[in-house]
């Protein structure tokens, strides 16, 4: 297989992979209810977690970035062995698993904002860039409590960190490229964070996230 077929099929498998939505699938089969319908109308791990609850939110969390690794890991794996870059092609497959996250073809091309979808294929590209986003993203999570600016804050330190490791310029700029398209998607968060009113994550069960704010909470 070539590296040129290697690629076509990691973007088409990446972008397909990525649009599998484990909250609206749960949300779904197990409340009946489409979680694109209710808080934020957002099918991710944080709004899910504040419609349903603790109970299956981690199984979705655990979903979303299972299925983007496994493509990356394979397709990084083949794309070496053809002699190309393990890394390049870990980069190219979070930007597709990203973009089919945000834009599925399975429902309508409306998705989430492809956080959890790619922070697992950070991993791949460059192990320290993936655990600095961790560490950062819950050191904020820890002292903010606010899921947008942890989250955005910990991706835009990826590329970061992929210039001070010496990356190849490649999978630096498929990383920025990922990075600006996930704060990109976040912006309306970055409004009412502006404005006071965006939610803060908790862990406990859905309904007990505090606004700490005096009006109405607007949901992540």
């Amino acid at each position: 297989m070539t590296k040129t077929i290697i690629y076509i099929l990691a973007a088409v498998c990446a972008y397909l992979a990525g649009g599998l939505n484990p909250a609206i699938i749960v949300s779904k089969s197990v409340y009946k209810k489409d979680i694109r319908e209710c808080g934020s109308g957002n099918p991710g791990f944080t709004n899910f977690k504040r419609a349903f609850g603790n109970r299956w939110a981690w199984w979705v969390l655990a979903m979303d970035l299972a299925k983007s690794a496994v493509v990356a890991a394979v397709f990084a794996y083949l794309a070496a062995a053809a002699g190309g870059s393990y890394q390049i092609c870990a980069a190219w497959v979070g930007l597709f698993a990203v973009l089919g996250h945000a834009y599925p073809l399975w429902y309508g091309f409306k998705g989430g904002k492809g956080f959890l979808v790619y922070l697992s294929v950070v991993w791949f590209t460059d192990w320290r860039a993936g655990l600095i986003a961790v560490l950062v993203m819950l050191v904020l999570l820890g002292i903010t409590r606010y899921m947008s600016l942890s989250t955005v804050t910990a991706m835009l330190c990826c590329p970061v960190v992929l210039i001070i490791t010496g990356a190849e310029w490649q999978a630096t700029v498929l990383c920025a490229a990922t990075v600006l398209f996930i704060a990109f998607r976040h912006h309306e968060n970055f409004k009412r964070l502006a404005a006071g009113e965006e939610s803060r994550f908790s862990l406990r069960g859905k309904g007990r996230e505090e606004a700490d704010v005096k009006q109405p909470v607007h949901r992540i």
